[in-house]
């Protein structure tokens, strides 16, 4: 645990040799990105082990290490370190495994690219940027490191820069985020203020202790808030995830499902005993992450791009870990895989096709004998079918709401969302899949694509089934783990957090879930008549689910009417009077005092003897007078 530094070392070593040395390796250097992501990987065990007979001895609530970063005597004291503890641990594993399978995945899908080099420099540095971001034990760090995930996410999403879409898209994508960072960054500069330090363990020991003012703790947790939703894309800031498809299919795999989007939902859960000692702010957590889920479930009910509906499961998702935030770790951990796996077969699809629009694909199951059933398992782990992993990890969720001092309310909105994604889920895997050919062209040259490829989806598709079962204690005590894996993820002062089964809420959700397969596979069956006379019959909604019920249009409206309004405004002041008046209006004044001033002086002698002349008998003149 103490060594955990080098885990983001080897990625960043990846980075600088790429970025000098990539035109001069073999395969421009893909081999050197994966040995060291296979090592960084690696490494996660030796610490994991740690980990673990520390929990076996008792009293383990994590290890830092630090070292003088800023220190001026008397006055300012700064520490730059790692922290490794359950939390840490389970987003290094993640991190790593999906990155690894990304680089693998990537040696097939992008070969050929003219910057194959950069693109794997660039995956690395995300790599190095997010461990450093899970592994800090302070909370400058953890924002050096938050932007530095942002900037690589930019440069992949607009990875081909020479279509727009791409570039206006990577432009979206950072400047909504900033929006949230602006708000993390003047939160953390609150509490440092009010705590005089920015190590993150001493904070919530502040805060849980009422050593931090009232109203500043919650301005601070508001202004964080708003940075995870942000990095997360909860409402009202998710507008740039679904745009962000633009990027090649691997990078969407990368930051959907266990890198970039989940920062907001580790920064939650990092600062979480901080969020609950301020008032309203879990119910303020709980709304939000409801409201996206719903959009998220409609939108992606009618969306035609096989990613973007993956996209829009992302959205789901998340809004789900923010409403169970502290159950929601075992969502987080599966939730990697069976998404890795969807955008990864979305690549795959769209590799072997060419083409991303539902409404040209069909019939696709015998083509792709490897990619189709292992989409369609990532597909079933979405929906939470029992029993893959995705329905473990959303019955804790449910079992969470239901214990939990939330409103009934709550608990019946998400109950709602699970057949609504079940349907577009469906939806996406009758429309990709089965039903009748749509393009004959494209049928005719579909094919499986090359092991590269394929091996990350098997080995992904084993775990999106069968990961959930670490939930059972069981199962966590055959792997190493001496109180099961609850007990090593939460292990908590009161004692480790035990899995168990509600059944009325695990029965009414297989009911949902299977009720919403069912609906979803009828609709889109064979010609898809049903969805079609289902559209035709209710246009508004069809619009309304497909424009994503409007907000960027309603952005759009604010941005050209109100602040580009505003920005003319100030543009006119600025020109008129700072440009205009107070900074060429002086050298303007000035040259006219000059041009004024010229006309004394005519340069000819006599008549500045003249002048001289004059001069001295007025002055004379002056004088006697004033003697007289």
């Amino acid at each position: 645990m103490t060594d955990a530094w080098v885990l983001p070392a080897l990625p960043v070593a990846g980075f600088v040799l790429l970025l000098l040395f990539s035109p001069w390796l073999p395969r421009k250097g893909d081999w050197l990105a994966i040995a060291l992501m296979g090592t960084a990987f690696g490494l996660v065990f030796p610490i994991a082990n740690d980990v673990r007979d520390a929990i076996g001895r008792g009293g383990f609530h994590g290890v830092g290490v630090s070292r003088d970063w800023l220190n001026v005597q008397g006055y300012i004291d700064i520490r730059m370190g790692t922290w490794v503890d359950q939390i840490t641990l389970v987003m290094l594993f993640v991190v790593t495994l999906i990155t690894l399978l990304v680089m693998i995945y990537s040696t097939g899908y992008m070969r050929g690219d003219r910057r194959y080099g950069w693109f794997y420099a660039i995956v690395s540095l995300f790599a190095a940027s997010m461990l450093t971001l899970v592994l800090a034990d302070n909370l400058l760090l953890l924002y050096f490191a938050w932007e530095l995930v942002g900037l690589c996410s930019m440069l992949l999403i607009g990875y081909y820069n020479d279509k727009q879409s791409a570039a206006e898209a990577a432009k979206k994508a950072f400047v909504t985020t900033r929006i949230g960072d602006v708000g993390l960054l003047i939160g953390i500069i609150i509490l440092f203020t009010q705590t005089h330090t920015f190590n993150i363990q001493q904070i919530l020991h502040m805060a849980e202790a009422g050593d931090i003012p009232r109203q500043w703790l919650t301005a601070a947790a508001v202004l964080m808030f708003a940075g995870a939703c942000g990095k997360s894309a909860q409402f009202p800031l998710h507008v740039w995830l679904p745009d962000a498809m633009e990027g090649p299919t691997p990078v969407s795999a990368l930051i959907h499902a266990a890198t970039m989007v989940v920062a907001g939902v580790y920064l939650l859960a990092r600062m979480l005993p901080l969020m609950e000692v301020v008032r309203g702010m879990p119910e303020l957590i709980t709304a939000i992450g409801l409201t996206t889920t719903m959009i998220a479930a409609f939108a992606g009910l009618a969306q035609r791009d096989i990613k973007r509906v993956v996209a829009y499961s992302t959205l789901n998702s998340l809004g789900l870990m923010f409403v169970a935030l502290g159950s929601g770790m075992l969502y987080l951990f599966t939730h990697a895989f069976f998404k890795a796996l969807l955008f990864l077969g979305c690549g795959s699809v769209i590799h072997a096709t060419g083409e991303q629009e539902v409404d040209k694909l069909g019939g696709l199951w015998n083509k792709m004998p490897i990619t189709a059933p292992m989409f369609l398992i990532g597909a079933l782990a979405m929906a939470g079918l029992v029993p893959f992993s995705g329905y473990w990890a959303k019955d804790e969720i449910l079992v969470g709401v239901y214990n939990g001092h939330l409103s009934h309310i709550v608990l019946i909105t998400v109950l709602i969302s699970l057949p609504v994604t079940a349907i577009y889920m469906a939806r996406l895997v009758m429309l990709t899949f089965f039903g009748t050919v749509k393009d004959p062209h494209v049928h005719e040259h579909a094919h499986e694509s090359e092991p590269a490829m394929s091996w990350p989806l098997i080995l992904l598709g084993a775990l999106a089934l069968v990961g959930g079962f670490l939930a059972f204690d069981g199962v966590g005590k055959a792997l190493g783990f001496h109180s099961g894996w609850m007990g090593f993820v939460y292990n908590l002062a009161e004692g480790p957090e035990k899995f168990h089964v509600n059944w009325g809420l695990a029965v009414g959700s297989v009911v949902l879930v299977v009720s919403g397969l069912g609906f979803g596979a009828w609709m889109w069956s064979g010609d898809a008549e049903p969805s079609k006379r289902a559209a035709a019959f209710s246009p508004f909604f069809y619009r309304l689910f497909y424009n994503r019920f409007y907000i960027d249009e309603v952005y759009q409206f604010a941005i050209d009417r109100i602040v580009l309004a505003a920005g003319r405004v100030v543009a006119v002041f600025d020109r008129a009077v700072v440009n205009d008046s107070g900074v060429n209006g002086t050298g303007e004044l000035t040259s006219f005092f000059g041009w004024i001033g010229k006309y004394q002086q005519t340069g000819k002698i006599p008549n500045y003897a003249l002048a001289i002349v004059v001069g001295i008998v007025v002055i004379a003149a002056v004088a006697f007078g004033y003697r007289g």
